[in-house]
């Protein structure tokens, strides 16, 4: 199991024990999380669903090709978001995405910016890749300052990239090198 910490949170998979607490977060953020990202059909604010897609994640980790962790308030110990590195390439690119979703209520405090700098740290150092990507919608102004806190770097954008909510929307690219960590 890989965990990881920053100043005031602390990272780690979830479990099955979770997944109510992980409902709950999803249920809570359902209208907030959707505005920059697709709507999800009723069945995926369940427990069944949010199960399955643990075992998938598990597989995934398994296989090396995505690591994902709950988001932690190490004062309340409670659930605040997820943050993961997904779409795992080997060498000869050696790369990923990084994505990331806080609890509304959670937002611009600095957590997103600790979350995304653990999981860089956790991508260079020990996982030992070479170039971190994210995609960031150009209307999520507070993600793109997450993103260019940490040193992340706008290389573009990609125009209608991804379908969201009956619409393709642009998104930028970002991206950061280990050498640049």
């Amino acid at each position: 199991m890989v965990l990881l910490k920053s100043e005031r949170l602390y990272f780690r998979p979830l479990a099955e024990e979770d997944i109510d607490e992980f409902v709950e977060l999803l249920i809570r953020n359902r209208r907030f999380w959707t505005i920059y990202e697709p709507k999800h059909p009723d069945p995926f604010y369940t427990r069944e669903t949010q199960l399955e897609k643990l075992a998938e994640a598990k597989q995934q980790q398994k296989l090396g090709k995505e690591y994902s962790w709950g988001i932690y308030h190490s004062d309340t110990n409670r659930l605040i978001g997820s943050v993961s590195i997904y779409s795992i390439r080997r060498l000869p690119f050696a790369s990923a995405y990084i994505g990331y979703s806080l609890d509304e209520e959670h937002t611009k405090q600095g957590y997103g910016t600790e979350a995304v700098q653990a999981a860089l740290r956790f991508a260079f150092r020990d996982f030992g890749l070479h170039r971190i990507e994210a995609l960031v919608s150009p209307k999520n102004e507070a993600s793109q300052k997450v993103l260019e806190k940490v040193g992340m770097q706008q290389e573009g954008l990609l125009r209608k990239n991804l379908f969201i909510n009956g619409v393709w929307e642009d998104h930028y690219l970002y991206s950061m090198l280990e050498d640049d960590f």
